[in-house]
């Protein structure tokens, strides 16, 4: 189910749309643009707005730019959509994450953009994902033309806080992650843009790509190649007003609670019940007429407009209680405000760790906690109803019931609750363990309980425990000796109500989500030292003050003609004979054409995580990318196979690569690397 989106076509101001513009880098590559301009900026310059990403603006990216930047600029932008160096028609080549080359790119791209005679020399950029990182690490270096931002499911913390690494400990999307980008930056360029020398860009792509994954398992620990990038490492560099904005379902919502906290610079915050979608299309629901709140925004930093009234500086979806399902479309819920954060009106609140129970700790109580040594060795199974780190939408990417994986872990229930209880922030446990392995890690998974015992995932975290003193110099338990962990989960806004329950459970792995330790460990929990503490959020008056969003509009994007369609499929499969687990994920979008371009587009990813037993070693993860376009007699594909295993000491990292031209390979790139493991 797609969110209804109020589609227009008629603008306060018309617009000309360039489909093609040339912007020269200081290297003196070019790259690719589309424009979309009021037609009366000729006589009247407007402020512009740059989206900065590799997502391909010439195909893949065209229905949802079409739908946002038309918009935009029918509202008085000029928006201006540029593939990055080596992405979609874009000249040179794109080998990494956020490369220097792409940051002075992006003040190159900032500085023509200005130049531009029907531009008041003003510009503001917005982006989801990969263009809200950019926005934010541009937004530090102060270019003089940048005046605001918008960044949407992004971060400030590239190792802690992004799809490679959580809590030091290595995520299964890494690999999903690197094999989607693999494929997608070996994709050719567009002859109907760069003419004859498509082919040779192409092929120069393909012979000159190495595996992103191998560079990511390189560094493992908090590192200089991290560092660049995260703007935590000097939040007062950022001068820009940010508006950032995420939701609970995606992976990247911690980081607007940390922008709000440090940055000096005007910010605000909105995070939505959404999974990894601008909020205008956001799923679950409801989604928000956020096209508006952009407008509105931009309005205020690059025209002197009068911001909203009585804007609060945080505004959250609190999600009511639901039954556990993969898939949500909608979530219960109302709107929370807080006009500063941290916020006055949440309260931390501690429990103490019991034999499976939680209990709230009295002020004056805590020598009365129980003294008791309690155990768990997780089977590897356990993780395989985790969903994926970040939601997609459309898909039953999301947790389903908790129960399926609490017979592996610890768990520790409240009574239930006499009132409701409303948590707003991060919850934390704080433990007292002890591991008989020197390399473990450690899951733990807040719960809402219902009546009927069924469990929704609320928060969740991951700690390697060699990271247990910090992610820069991670050291290897000694077993047998007891240490300390504090282990942080994801912030969340959350309402568990009357009758229900609150469950912590603690399990020493997760896979998929997170690579398993190299050998099974059983970690003791020591409870008369160990706390769970949560943020309990009081009500307070701003609540209902709270202006209505506007209803969700956009653009008339293209139209599409489906040939063939797609599927989305989520399966955990358990094979007794061989006490193998599998959990297998088909994102198979079919072919469809764009008509006004003429271009048929195949996408599809498979993937399949596998143990076998109880020994992590057979921990195996495998993924096929498909990309594929076709114009008349003109079609091209590329298929990219990526396997992840490991042993005691090393990862093993095998990766295929297959370019096809009208049905003939031209191309074939094997790659086969073993990378220490460095306490993962």
């Amino acid at each position: 189910m797609t969110p209804e989106i109020e589609h227009i076509s008629e603008f306060p101001q018309s617009v000309e749309v360039h489909e093609h513009v040339w912007i020269p880098v200081t290297d003196g590559l070019r790259l690719a643009a589309k424009l979309w301009v009021p037609t009366s900026a000729a006589d009247d310059p407007v402020p512009g707005i740059l989206e900065y990403i590799p997502y391909r603006k010439r195909d893949l990216t065209r229905i949802r730019d079409t739908e946002m930047h038309h918009y935009l600029a029918g509202h008085g932008y000029g928006c201006v959509r540029v593939d990055m160096r080596g992405s979609g028609d874009s000249e040179g080549l794109l080998t990494d994450e956020y490369l220097e080359s792409e940051l002075a790119d992006g003040e190159a791209v900032l500085s023509w953009i200005a130049a531009q005679e029907w531009c008041t020399g003003k510009v503001g950029m917005v982006g989801k994902s990969w263009g809200g990182f950019n926005g934010l690490q541009l937004a530090a270096r102060r270019p003089p033309e940048l005046g605001a931002i918008v960044t949407v499911c992004s971060t400030d913390d590239r190792y802690a806080d992004d799809v490679h690494y959580m809590g030091g400990c290595l995520l299964g999307d890494n690999l999903s992650w690197a094999s989607a980008m693999f494929a997608h930056t070996t994709c050719p360029p567009d002859p109907a843009i760069v003419g004859d020398s498509w082919r040779g860009q192409w092929l120069d792509r393909i012979d000159n790509c190495e595996p992103w994954l191998d560079t990511w398992l390189r560094h493992p620990a908090r590192d200089a190649y991290w560092e660049h990038g995260s703007v935590c490492e000097d939040f007062s560099a950022v001068d820009s007003p940010v508006l950032a904005v995420s939701g609970w379902a995606d992976g990247y919502s911690n980081a607007v609670f940390r922008l709000l906290e440090n940055l000096d610079a005007p910010c605000r915050g909105l995070i939505g019940p959404w999974s990894h979608r601008y909020p205008h299309r956001g799923e679950p629901g409801p989604a928000i007429g956020f096209l508006q709140e952009i407008i509105s925004w931009f309005d205020q930093w690059l025209r002197g407009a009068d911001g909203p009234k009585d804007e609060p500086v945080l505004r959250v979806w609190c999600q009511d209680s639901v039954p556990p399902t993969p898939r949500h479309t909608f979530r219960p819920g109302h709107w929370m405000a807080e006009d500063t954060w941290p916020s006055p009106h949440v309260e931390t609140t501690h429990w103490s760790l019991g034999f499976a129970r939680l209990s709230p700790i009295i002020e004056g109580s805590e020598g009365h906690a129980e003294a008791l040594a309690l155990s768990v060795q997780s089977p590897l199974s356990l993780g395989l109803y985790a969903g994926k780190w970040c939601s997609y939408s459309g898909a039953p990417d999301m947790p389903h019931d908790q129960r399926e994986d609490d017979g592996g872990a610890l768990v520790f229930d409240t009574e239930p609750l006499t009132e409701t209880m409303d948590i707003l922030g991060a919850p934390t446990v704080d433990l007292e363990l002890v591991a008989d392995r020197p390399v473990a890690m450690i899951a733990a998974r807040l719960s809402d309980l219902a009546p009927d015992d069924s469990a929704t995932r609320v928060s969740y975290g991951v700690l390697n425990l060699t990271h247990r003193d910090g992610h820069a110099d991670p050291a290897p338990v000694e077993p047998g000796v007891p240490f300390r962990a504090r282990l942080q989960l994801n912030d969340i806004a959350q309402r568990f109500p009357p009758g229900h329950r609150v469950r912590l459970s603690l399990s020493t792995s997760y896979w998929p989500m997170a690579w398993p330790s190299p050998e099974p460990v059983r970690l003791t929990v020591h409870t008369k030292h160990s706390r769970l503490e949560l943020p309990h959020r009081h009500p307070h008056s701003g609540d209902n003050r709270l202006r209505r969003f506007a209803a969700p509009q956009g653009a008339t994007p293209p139209s599409t003609t489906v040939i063939e369609p797609g599927h989305h499929t989520w399966r955990v499969i358990r094979d007794l004979a061989t006490d193998e687990a599998t959990l297998e994920v088909i994102d198979d979008t079919g072919r469809y054409r764009i008509d006004e371009i003429d271009l048929d587009i195949t996408r599809g990813t498979w993937e399949r995580y596998t143990t076998r037993g109880s020994d992590p070693l057979t921990a195996t993860g495998e993924t096929r990318t498909v990309r594929g376009f076709r114009r008349g007699e003109w079609e091209v594909l590329v298929e990219v196979r990526t396997v992840l295993t490991s042993d005691l000491d090393q990862f093993h990292l095998r990766a295929e690569l297959d370019a096809y031209e009208n049905g003939i390979r031209v191309r074939s790139r094997n790659w086969d690397r073993a990378i220490s493991r460095h306490l993962l």
